[in-house]
């Protein structure tokens, strides 16, 4: 019986096929589809009839001998012939006996652990597959596809694969593009980790005036008169008008005395629109001012300056029917008035109004002719004091730079914020942290480093004496 031996070794290892790796598209290897056994199920059902004709046939042959079955030499040649002689006989029906594979042949498909028996398998990563088996690790469908991504041992749809590992543009929801050099290239911000397509950076897309963020696709931020635009979140407690500030200015005012910083002159505070600002910045004849853009002004020159009277309307996603009106600011002492930008978050606007309030202090106390890196340094030092006191999360561990009776005063009058608020007061520190400006940026370092060192009280009064910060 050898022809059935040769049957028999002859089956396993039809259709067991390679894997063909391409150079990869994505960060992950891209594989060519997997290869599929040609043992199909009509070519299995022929097989399986023609053994079972085959060893009828034979079994016929052995018992019409004399003496039984004939384990003796054989040529092959005469056993061949018989199949073809009586393949159509019907004196012994065929039957259907059960395959056998030598253990080392067996499949075991990689996807359920069960044997593949018949039908198509797909092989891959040194293992077989059911073709329903093979499946992508991340949305659970089977890969068809003729190529797909292998990320360790778990095998991608492309898409799936792109979908999970390609970042997407968080302004325009693309897929960021491949640069000329096959990278992915993308701007983020440092702070909000908004990660976007670098030409949204010229595209005139909209930046919120406030805390930087790109105005996303499916987010309408709102417009300012001034041509500003304004984030949902700024907006949320954005002071709009004078009057709607009035109750903050004077909490500062309040947070000054409560340091020994008192403030006796009754100082004008107006909000004001960009155009009018940069009017009176032209006017100004002393002072340095913050770029690309000034958010406030310690005055110390006669002016007319347009204030907002009362608050804008909102009107679909923008904001209008704002009324202003002119004011004649006269100078009865060293400041004139502090102007701030209207339309910003209560934390920025109160960061700016403590930064214009200790020029006022420094100009009413006596502090001439400093130069830019110290007023501007220690100004930004009291901004960044009063908004460590107003932002909950860091209050418990914040650096030395207010004093006892600063911290004490401030807890017992500040509210609990909400989450946003809180977080834009830590983005409002972390800009006066990280500007790179040499007057507001290295100022504010050189003077925290000499208010954490010394305090508060020994810096003033050696600036007093030098103009400059002790070191």
């Amino acid at each position: 019986m050898k022809w059935l031996n040769k049957l028999f070794r002859g089956g396993p290892n039809r259709g067991r096929g390679g894997r063909h790796l391409h150079e990869p598209a994505e960060e992950s290897r891209v594989w060519g589809a997997p290869s599929r056994a040609l043992d199909d199920r009509a070519r299995a059902q022929k097989e399986k009839e023609d053994l079972g004709h085959a060893m009828a046939l034979s079994s016929a042959e052995d018992l019409k001998r004399p003496n039984g079955y004939n384990w003796g030499e054989d040529t092959g040649d005469d056993y061949s012939k018989a199949p073809r002689d009586t393949l159509n006989s019907s004196a012994h029906p065929p039957f259907a006996p059960t395959p056998f594979y030598p253990h080392e042949y067996r499949r075991i498909c990689g996807g359920c652990n069960q044997e593949i028996m018949y039908g198509n398998c797909l092989g891959c990563m040194d293992t077989y597959f059911h073709p329903n088996c093979f499946r992508c690790h991340s949305c659970g469908y089977p890969i068809t596809e003729r190529e797909f991504s292998l990320s360790g041992k778990h095998p991608y749809h492309k898409s799936c694969f792109k979908e999970l590992n390609h970042p997407k543009c968080e302004v325009c929801f693309q897929f960021i593009p491949i640069n000329a050099a096959g990278l992915i290239e993308y701007r983020c911000h440092p702070f909000w980790s908004q990660k976007y397509c670098p030409s949204h950076e010229y595209d005139n897309t909209a930046r919120c005036c406030s805390c930087e963020r790109l105005e996303p696709l499916n987010i309408k931020y709102y417009r300012l008169e001034d041509g500003r635009s304004l984030c949902l979140e700024c907006m949320e407690s954005a002071i709009m008008d004078t009057g709607d500030c009035q109750p903050l200015y004077h909490s500062i005012r309040d947070y000054y005395e409560g340091m020994q910083m008192r403030i006796d002159q009754q100082i004008p505070m107006l909000l004001v629109e960009r155009e009018a600002l940069n009017e009176a910045i032209v006017g100004e004849k002393n002072g340095f001012h913050h770029l690309p853009e000034t958010r406030g002004l310690c005055l110390s020159e006669e002016q007319t300056v347009t204030s907002i009277h009362r608050r804008p309307r909102i009107g679909g996603h923008r904001l209008i029917g704002m009324r202003t009106q002119p004011q004649k600011l006269t100078r009865k002492c060293e400041v004139t008035a502090i102007l701030v930008l209207y339309g910003l978050p209560r934390l920025l606007t109160g960061a700016i109004l403590a930064h214009e309030l200790m020029h006022a202090w420094l100009r009413l106390n006596g502090y001439r002719n400093l130069n830019p890196e110290v007023e501007e340094g220690i100004c930004q030092v009291l901004s960044y004091m009063w908004l460590e006191s107003e932002v909950m999360p860091s209050f418990q561990n914040m650096p030395s730079t207010s004093t006892s009776a600063a911290s004490s005063y401030s807890s017992s009058k500040k509210g609990a914020k909400s989450h946003v608020e809180n977080k834009l007061g830590e983005f409002f520190k972390n800009q006066i942290a990280n500007d790179s400006s040499p007057a507001y940026g290295g100022g504010f370092r050189a003077a925290n480093e000499a208010v954490n060192r010394y305090g508060l009280r020994r810096t003033l009064d050696h600036i007093h004496w030098t103009g400059f910060f002790p070191v």
